[in-house]
């Protein structure tokens, strides 16, 4: 999203901020990935740049998931998928 603002919209984050109608310290938030983005903050930043919500709590989820698997990389690789272990499903 930063790079939304800083190269396409060319918008100061307190400009951004004050047309979308949200604190300074909330857009600073997530666009460093303090914050999230939330279903509000998606639907303020379509209206000032354009394209789906959608999209950016996509982004959001991406985001978290990079950070889940990592945080979880070694209990990850110790799960064994469901039917290979020989035994019958419950």
């Amino acid at each position: 999203m930063r790079e939304i603002l800083d190269d396409h919209l060319a918008l100061p984050i307190a400009e951004a901020a004050r047309r979308m109608q949200v604190s300074r310290p909330s857009l600073y938030a997530v666009l460093n990935g303090r914050g999230a983005v939330t279903a509000e903050m998606a639907l303020c930043f379509s209206k000032l740049a354009g394209g789906a919500p959608e999209l950016y709590r996509h982004m959001q989820d991406n985001y978290n998931v990079w950070h889940a698997r990592n945080e979880l990389h070694a209990t990850l690789t110790q799960i064994e998928p469901a039917g290979t272990s020989g035994q019958p499903p419950r």
